[in-house]
């Protein structure tokens, strides 16, 4: 009998291939999210919405705005905020749409380690 993970569970329709470039596209979002810099300012953007780097560097005294921005760009290539143009400004908002990948790809995660403890517990009970 089987204990660990099979394969994701969820993902067992999915091509190799695309299985591989959604892990690669959810390292990218981890990743992101490894930063606690970078938590704050999803934080900000999901409390206050859309705002420029400006605002969004008041909150660090200690960080140039161009390490605000370095941030922002991470933040972007994984896709968790969008930027966009008014005027001379560069406004950055919050990608929601992101976000519920990111959590659908914990759920299936989690589904995976549940179903490998109740075939653990199966095991080991059966024995």
């Amino acid at each position: 009998m089987k204990v660990g993970p099979p394969s994701w569970s969820g993902c067992r329709s999915m091509s190799k291939r695309r299985v591989e470039q959604s892990l690669a596209g959810a390292a990218l979002l981890f990743a992101a999210l490894g930063d606690p810099t970078r938590l704050t300012l999803l934080q900000r953007l999901s409390d206050g919405g859309p705002a420029s780097i400006s605002m969004l560097a008041e909150r660090f005294r200690a960080m140039t705005r161009q390490g605000v921005r370095k941030h922002l760009h991470v933040l972007a290539a994984a896709g968790l905020i969008d930027g966009s143009r008014h005027g001379r400004e560069h406004v950055w908002a919050l990608n929601p749409k992101r976000l519920a990948e990111g959590r659908r790809c914990l759920e299936i995660i989690a589904s995976g380690w549940d179903d490998a403890l109740a075939r653990l517990k199966l095991h080991v009970e059966g024995s």
